[in-house]
């Protein structure tokens, strides 16, 4: 707890320095959900630009306060100092902000984002120029979806964003921390072989009423072969069974059956945008080769040659220095985000003039 608190004390600090910070709250088009959030506007400030902070996956406050780190108050501060506007918001059902998460789609989470930035265009005494957004994990599908949708999205800065389909994205993940873990290698062969099964069930009958059963009707076959093959190894002691239950009720949720079929061709191509993509060498949870590989590629396919991508080695899913990347270092790392990352963010948004 006093880590917590000094580290929030620094940013504190830090914030003060370079911007005044305010609360403010807003409601989306049909006045079912009204955010809570936080403004800052640099020291000085009179006109310029502006960017919304989109979070990733699981419920975050408007700081991105993540394994003992505020993540998006770091940021927020960072920006600051290059002459941006932040607004940073509460998440559903978090701090100030109404409404349910786990009722919300990334879809939902994308429509919250253009819901932050029509609030900040409604903001004629800030006198914004271009508007942007970050987004963080899956916050970068949100960013995706919500500058495909509106041509009032003026930039995009993905870090550690995801540009792979739903089906790829869990299939690579759950394979990379598979890997990382410290099992044996016939655990992770199991491991790997019922994912890819669970996830394809998943994906097959995503728009289906009876996926519980089918995802139920394929763990039963394989822990029929699973428990032969195992008996034949002679171990004593079966620590691992895949956990299906609990497992196939996230799955039967509008989240889940909206990701899994996630597709960014879908929405990619449409951004006209500039565009930054971050991710680092070192982050299991979003890999940093296909998904990179994506946020250059399908743009392009739409004509927009305005993106950089950027792999920084040795960076986890925080873009901090790791030696393993498992998100129990999160919390044991001291920095919050590697400078280098922030270093690059700035000179981008000075060659785009933003």
């Amino acid at each position: 707890m006093k880590k917590v608190f000094m580290a929030a004390l620094l940013v504190f600090l830090m914030q003060a320095a370079v911007a005044q910070e305010s609360e403010v709250s807003f409601k989306n088009k049909d006045g079912s959900i009204t955010f809570g959030a936080t403004l800052s506007v640099p020291t000085g400030y009179r006109s310029g630009n502006a960017v919304v902070l989109v979070s990733g996956t699981g419920k975050q406050d408007r700081d991105g306060l993540m394994a003992g780190h505020f993540w998006f108050k770091v940021i927020a501060a960072y920006l600051n100092t290059k002459g941006l506007v932040v607004l940073r918001v509460d998440d559903r059902g978090v701090g100030k902000t109404t409404g349910v998460y786990e009722d919300a789609t990334t879809a939902d989470f994308a429509e919250d984002a253009l819901t932050a930035l029509n609030y900040l265009k409604s903001r004629k005494d800030l006198h914004l120029k271009k508007t942007g957004m970050l987004g963080h994990s899956e916050g970068g599908v949100a960013i995706s979806i919500a500058a495909a949708q509106s041509s009032d999205v003026a930039f995009l800065i993905s870090l550690a964003g995801l540009a792979t389909t739903g089906l790829e994205a869990q299939i690579l993940q759950n394979k990379d921390i598979v890997a990382a873990a410290p099992i044996s290698d016939y655990d992770k062969k199991r491991y790997d072989v019922i994912n890819e099964l669970m996830f394809h069930t998943a994906f097959k009958y995503a728009d289906s009423t009876n996926m519980h059963a089918k995802l139920n009707e394929v763990y039963n076959v394989w822990k029929v072969k699973d428990d032969a093959a195992f008996k034949e190894q002679k171990i004593a002691f079966d620590h691992f069974r895949f956990p299906i239950y609990s497992w196939s009720l996230t799955a039967e949720k509008a989240w889940y059956r909206y990701f899994i079929k996630y597709d960014p061709a879908d929405y990619l191509p449409k951004v006209k945008v500039p565009i930054l993509a971050i991710n680092g060498s070192k982050d299991l949870m979003v890999k940093a080769g296909p998904n990179l590989a994506n946020w250059k590629q399908l743009p392009l396919e739409g004509g927009n040659k305005q993106v950089t991508i950027k792999e920084f080695p040795g960076l986890n899913h925080l873009l901090q220095h790791s030696e393993t990347g498992l998100p129990q270092e999160y919390a044991a790392i001291k920095e919050t985000i590697a400078p280098e990352v922030l270093d690059e963010i700035g000179k981008w948004l000075s060659g785009n003039k933003l």
